[in-house]
């Protein structure tokens, strides 16, 4: 019978101290926020991320009346701002834009420091885009077929560069490689911006970047795109081909989200999740982000995690058939 009473005791202290907890999480939430926030972009200004960060930021500061800046934290393939974010306080002040470049990493380095879907909680989707395989105007190629039959005739002379080693647009090449056993060179940039104007120039020759990097370039005809990485030709480009359409089964794909540092308190997370989901609701913000290609992923933080996930799976494959693993 005592030891019966003790349990109970137990248990009942366990659920006060449990209600307590939620009760002041409400209040930390119902105060949420009260000073700037920092979101951790992990590339250079210019980038699709930084241009999706930018425009969701301006809106969000609004929403939650308090300023939101955007912190570029580039290098090392993504893992340099990652780890910032994994070792910031668990406090709702600090934001991670997160990116395919999550999932890639996860395979792509094999001495990582963190776990990503561990040390980080999910927060909400943002949008998924297609990335644009796109050319050089030097380069005589104006499709995908005879892309690949000068690269063929041409082995190990076309650089093909990225906004960094295991990011997507690097991926999305490592994959077209497979798939067509053509021989390009990756050259990696810390960005995709100053990849882009190297490819301007001919420096480099082609790009599997985010659409929402490029389109603009396209569109002014800097450079010419030859096909979309999705298995569906995009709206917002509907001249252009899918890859597919030349290289059967060839999809991919970048999405973007946010996180927070784990042990952010739930009712945070779920303030930030609904605020996030309400501004993808707004035509102003999203017209400007349908523009560059984006389809919504407004999401739950438990179903923006089953993509992350998902993604972590696919493209372990591709890293681990293309042997481009970093120490």
């Amino acid at each position: 019978m005592h030891s019966f009473k003790m349990a109970l005791t137990s248990k009942i202290a366990c659920g006060v101290a449990l209600a307590a907890c939620c009760l002041a999480g409400n209040a930390l939430a119902a105060d949420y926020p009260t000073r700037a926030i920092r979101w951790i972009v992990p590339y250079v200004p210019g980038g699709t991320t930084d241009i999706v960060a930018r425009i969701m930021a301006q809106r969000l500061s609004e929403r939650l009346k308090q300023t939101i800046v955007v912190d570029n934290r580039p290098g090392a393939g993504n893992n340099i701002g990652a780890e910032v974010a994994v070792k910031a306080a668990p406090d709702g002040y600090t934001w991670f834009f997160v990116n395919p470049a999550n999932a890639i990493n996860a395979t792509f380095y094999t001495n990582l420091r963190f776990n990503f879907l561990r040390d980080l909680a999910p927060v909400a989707g943002l949008i998924r885009v297609p990335n644009v395989m796109t050319v050089t105007r030097k380069l005589p190629a104006k499709n995908v077929p005879e892309f690949i039959a000068y690269a063929k005739a041409n082995p190990g002379k076309l650089n093909f560069c990225s906004g960094g080693a295991g990011t997507s647009v690097h991926l999305s090449g490592e994959l077209f490689k497979a798939m067509t056993g053509i021989n390009m060179v990756h050259v990696p940039y810390k960005g995709s911006a100053p990849a882009v104007i190297d490819l301007i120039s001919g420096q480099n020759h082609v790009i599997f970047d985010n659409m929402p990097g490029i389109i603009g370039f396209i569109r002014n005809g800097d450079i010419r795109a030859l096909a979309v990485t999705t298995a569906k030709r995009s709206t917002q480009l509907p001249d252009v081909p899918s890859v597919s359409e030349t290289v059967p089964g060839y999809e991919a794909s970048a999405w973007f989200g946010v996180a927070v540092p784990k042990g952010t308190p739930a009712a945070i997370v779920d303030r930030i999740n609904r605020e996030v989901n309400e501004t993808l609701k707004e035509q102003k913000v999203w017209a400007r982000l349908a523009d560059l290609g984006g389809t919504s992923i407004a999401s739950s933080p438990a179903e923006f995690w089953r993509l992350h996930t998902m993604e972590t799976e696919k493209w372990a494959k591709v890293v681990k058939a293309s042997g481009v693993q970093l120490q």
